[in-house]
């Protein structure tokens, strides 16, 4: 493994990003534990150092995938919907009951996510607030799909070893690409997805892979915490990814007549 180390740390004017092959070789053998824990380490955070890459982020994506089998499009679902949001902002999960009135209104939804939530109400509380819970695992969300077209799929029954390197984000203070490559497991092979980012940079990451992956139709936005969820006080722009038409910017304005409570 040290080679993928070297390749990223070298210094200015040696070092490279990963080719998307070699990023898959590397964290394939990373979730396998074939990487010593000082390795790994250092591997998230001059990736994270070097600024995140689609065809780096790919890789991760295509690894994890493999090694957790995903990639279930029997199940149905039309809208991928993570949920990975951790930022100080974070409140309450308002986009949780979008998302069940999209369901009731014929969509079908899986929703994925974890709970490393340093503020506000993860999803799975929302749920439970709710008279709801969690399935899991996938032959768990395939049921739930078929009698309420909305499952919720934690992280750590999907793709427990992915899981517990998002984990590792109390030992680093740090967010890690993992974070990214989780957003993007598009589990279910669902031909339309919605992604929150935190920061516009990462806007271009998640279209770049979803291209790369042939994914139909993404649409992103910065959103509240980091979710896919608009802060409606304020204007905002959705950019979509389209497999036939390529990337489009669509505004959003501020809503008229709320007032912040």
């Amino acid at each position: 493994f040290a080679p993928f180390v070297a390749t990223l740390g070298r210094g200015p004017g040696r070092s490279r990003g990963l080719t998307r092959d070699e990023a898959r070789t590397a964290f394939g053998m990373v979730l396998r534990g074939e990487a010593d824990p000082h390795q790994v380490g250092a591997f998230l955070m001059l990736l994270r150092f070097r600024g995140e890459d689609a065809e780096e982020i790919t890789g991760m994506v295509q690894a994890t995938r493999v090694h957790a089998g995903l990639g279930r499009p029997e199940l149905g679902v039309d809208l991928d919907w993570p949920s990975y949001g951790a930022g100080r902002t974070r409140g309450a999960p308002w986009f949780l009951l979008a998302a069940l009135a999209l369901a009731r209104s014929g969509t079908t939804i899986l929703m994925h996510g974890s709970n490393d939530f340093s503020s506000g109400i993860a999803v799975e509380a929302g749920l439970t607030a709710l008279g709801l819970r969690p399935d899991a695992d996938l032959a768990s969300a395939e049921a739930t799909l078929r009698s309420s077209r909305f499952a919720y799929l934690p992280l750590r029954t999907m793709a427990p070893d992915l899981d517990r390197l998002l984990d590792m984000r109390r030992l680093f203070g740090l967010r890690s690409p993992v974070n990214t490559a989780a957003r993007l497991l598009n589990p279910a092979d669902a031909p339309f997805g919605v992604d929150g980012v935190f920061h516009p940079p990462y806007i271009d990451v998640h279209l770049g892979v979803a291209e790369r992956m042939g994914r139909r139709r993404l649409l992103v936005l910065k959103g509240g915490g980091g979710e896919a969820e608009r802060v409606p006080l304020k204007p905002a722009t959705a950019t979509i990814w389209d497999r036939d038409s390529g990337r489009t910017d669509i505004a959003l304005p501020a809503a008229e007549g709320l007032r912040p409570h």
